[in-house]
């Protein structure tokens, strides 16, 4: 990976190794149920484990994204994350957070009111037309994400010549965007899971050093999805060990951020250096 730098609170932190991303989950259906915090205790307890696993950063979403998801209103969105972000500040006054949201009041609210640092929208603007320039406004880091259509139909748009060609493309097409609005820092996701199929998910991953051409920090989100479960005939539940295999290839191949369940897995991943192929 390459060192990269994100202005947060208005300081400069540079980041010069592999990061790990919690997820903390406030939502009641999210795929992976044991990820779900269904209480103020049950956000602390997670808040805990992911500090003391070595969490750099946390990601607090409070609106479904797995496929075929209920659609919720704005003002329930702010609530949980209301709720979510004083017991999560109540252990971590300190850590980085971002908020998963493709809405802008939403990003608006947590940054202005609710103490978050960074806005992870997993349309990359798409889904909202006033997200990039309150982003602009903000002047926070941003993460843009790859999907095609909504978190109710994206896996109806799934039709590709060249897939990593094609996300790569429109990955590009934002960041020249944002980057006429004045949003400096922006990290780039490929959108593992949203509007892919099985296929297209590894033919994305096999490709993954590509991204590297936009030198900008590479986010990888693959945690227990389905590429790893039905690829093994398995379950969330059962796929840390694809999640790990999966983040070392990543790591190896540019990503600069594993946004992840399970953080000590993934920090202790990345502790461990690559084996190279031997010298003959």
């Amino acid at each position: 990976m390459r060192p990269f730098s994100l202005r947060i609170r208005g300081k400069l932190v540079e980041y010069d190794h592999p990061t790990v991303m919690g997820i903390l989950n406030l939502t009641p259906d999210s795929f992976y149920s044991d990820s779900r915090a269904r209480s103020v205790e049950d956000v602390m307890r997670r808040v805990q484990e992911m500090v003391d696993g070595g969490a750099d950063f946390i990601d607090v979403g409070a609106y479904s994204t797995r496929p075929g998801c209920e659609d919720i209103p704005v003002q329930e969105e702010i609530d949980r994350l209301g709720q979510g972000m004083e017991a999560l500040r109540s252990i971590a006054p300190d850590i980085p957070v971002s908020v998963d949201t493709f809405r802008a009041e939403v990003a608006r609210v947590a940054v202005t009111q609710l103490g978050v640092d960074m806005v992870n929208d997993i349309s990359g603007g798409d889904l909202d037309p006033e997200m990039m320039e309150t982003v602009a406004k903000l002047q926070v880091p941003y993460i843009i994400m790859h999907m095609r259509g909504t978190p109710q139909d994206m896996m109806q748009h799934c039709q590709y010549g060249d897939v990593t060609a094609e996300v790569l493309q429109e990955l590009s097409r934002k960041v020249t965007a944002l980057s006429l609005l004045g949003v400096n820092d922006v990290i780039i996701d490929p959108g593992f899971g949203f509007s892919k199929t099985l296929e297209q998910n590894y033919e994305l991953m096999r490709h993954l050093s590509v991204f590297e051409e936009l030198h900008l920090p590479l986010l990888v989100g693959i945690s227990r999805k389905s590429m790893i479960f039905r690829l093994l005939d398995s379950t969330p539940a059962d796929s840390l060990p694809g999640t790990i295999a999966l983040n070392a290839y990543a790591i190896q191949h540019g990503a600069s951020i594993l946004r992840v369940h399970d953080v000590r897995p993934a920090s202790d991943t990345i502790k461990i250096p690559p084996i190279l192929p031997p010298k003959f």
